[in-house]
C-alpha cells in the first residue's frame, strides 16, 4: 500500500513538472519573446489558443566520421566479409597492442588539428557584438553545410567559417563568398575534423513548431 502511494505521488509530481515545462515555453507576443517554440511537449489536441502547428525545416550537420565505422577499428573491420565475398581475413595480435591502440583513440577523440578557416568578421567597435551576431546568422542562413564560429578575444569579436585541412580548400570558399563578405580573409588556426562526405555535409528534417496566429485572426 505504501509503495503504491509513493509511485502515485511520484507520477503526480512528474505530470506537474511536464505541465510547467510546456507552459513555460509558450511565447508571449506582448513581451516580445521568441515567436516559435518546439511542439515536442504539446499533444496535437492541446495546442494553446492563438497558436498553430506548422512545419519547419531544420538542417543537421553530418558526422565528421563515417557513422558505419563509429566505435570500430581496423582490426574489427578487416575480419568482416561482405556476403558472397570469398575473402577470409584473420588478425592475430597480442592484447597489449589492441589495448594501446584503443587508448590512443580514446585520448585523441576530441583532438583538434591545425588547418585553415575564412574569417568574415573582425572588429572591436562598440557595435561589434551585435554586428558579429548578425554576420553569423546571415552566413548560417545561406550556408547550412559550412560550420561557423563566433568568438571574442579582447578586444575583438570574430566570426570564422569552415574547417579545411589545406589553404587551397579555404581559398575556394573565400572566392565563393567574397561578394557577400568583401573583407573576408584566410586564417590558420586549430580546426575541427572536416566531414568525410563534403557533398552531403548536412541533412534536412521537418519538425512541427508552434507559431502565433496573425493578430487579426486572434482578434476574430
Amino acid at each position: 500500500m505504501r509503495t503504491t502511494m509513493i509511485f502515485a505521488a511520484v507520477a503526480a509530481v512528474l505530470c506537474l513538472m511536464a505541465g510547467q515545462m510546456a507552459y513555460a515555453q509558450i511565447p508571449d507576443i506582448q513581451n516580445g519573446s521568441p515567436e516559435t517554440v518546439a511542439d515536442s511537449l504539446f499533444a496535437a489536441d492541446s495546442i494553446p489558443e492563438g497558436y498553430e502547428l506548422v512545419d519547419s525545416v531544420v538542417y543537421i550537420k553530418a558526422s565528421p566520421v563515417d557513422e558505419d565505422l563509429a566505435g570500430e577499428n581496423i582490426f574489427m573491420v578487416l575480419p568482416k566479409t561482405i556476403m558472397g565475398d570469398p575473402a577470409d581475413v584473420k588478425v592475430h595480435q597480442s592484447l597489449p597492442i589492441s589495448t594501446a591502440m584503443n587508448r590512443h583513440f580514446s585520448d585523441n577523440s576530441g583532438r583538434q588539428i591545425s588547418g585553415y578557416r575564412v574569417r568574415i568578421f573582425f572588429d572591436n567597435s562598440q557595435s561589434a557584438r551585435t554586428e558579429s551576431e548578425a554576420t553569423l546568422k546571415a552566413f548560417e542562413a545561406g550556408h547550412h553545410d559550412i560550420s561557423a564560429y563566433r568568438s571574442y578575444v579582447n578586444p575583438y569579436f570574430k566570426v570564422t567559417v569552415g574547417d579545411f585541412r589545406t589553404k587551397s580548400e579555404a581559398m575556394q570558399l573565400l572566392q565563393k563568398i567574397k561578394w557577400e563578405f568583401p573583407a573576408a580573409f584566410i586564417v590558420k588556426e586549430n580546426i575541427n575534423y572536416p566531414v568525410v562526405d563534403k557533398n552531403n555535409a548536412v541533412r534536412t528534417d521537418t519538425v512541427k513548431v508552434l507559431r502565433p496566429l496573425p493578430v487579426e485572426l486572434v482578434e476574430l
